[in-house]
């Protein structure tokens, strides 16, 4: 079970740079199923809303979070996860999913479905390679099989083309 953490968020976690823009850090330890802090902001009720911070909430919800816990990035490997504690309610928190050390990046998985997917920045030894849920996962791969098989159709007929277009040697083909 999880429990509540003591003291002021501020006192918790601090935001920094990273490599992908900001990032939220751990100010001092904590234990594992710890509750970091609850997620607030404002919940809006539009099924096409969307930013660079928002929170899919399910029913045509998004929560848009409050800084300082906006700036949760994503890994492959995350050692926190969003929890919700009282569906009627929307309450989201921020819970630890092993220890956290001060200094570390506070990371979620942010397991997007697969026609968002993005290339991955993590650099977890365990990255997928794509921001997205690992259940989506292969249809990502297939998607990206597809798309390099039609680049690679592609490339050769424009080799062709150039060989034809009154070259004296045809154009080399890998």
């Amino acid at each position: 079970m999880a429990t509540m953490t003591r003291g002021t968020l501020e006192s918790k976690v601090v935001v920094q740079e990273t490599h992908v823009g900001k990032g939220v850090f751990a100010r001092r330890k904590f234990k594992t199923d710890a509750i970091i802090a609850e997620i607030t902001g404002e919940l809006i009720h539009d099924p096409l809303y969307t930013s660079a911070y928002c929170v899919d909430m399910g029913d045509d919800i998004a929560l848009e979070p409050d800084p300082p816990l906006r700036y949760l990035n994503h890994s492959c490997d995350p050692n926190c996860e969003l929890f919700v504690y009282d569906d009627d309610m929307f309450r989201l928190y921020l819970v630890t999913l092993r220890p956290v050390q001060p200094g570390e990046e506070l990371t979620i998985d942010y397991g997007w479905p697969a026609d968002v997917a993005i290339p991955c920045l993590c650099g977890s030894k365990n990255c997928r390679g794509w921001v997205v849920d690992p259940e989506e996962l292969p249809l990502v791969l297939e998607r990206e099989a597809k798309k390099a098989a039609k680049a690679k159709r592609n490339s050769g007929k424009k080799a062709g083309k150039a060989a034809s277009n009154g070259r004296s040697k045809p154009a080399a083909t890998i």
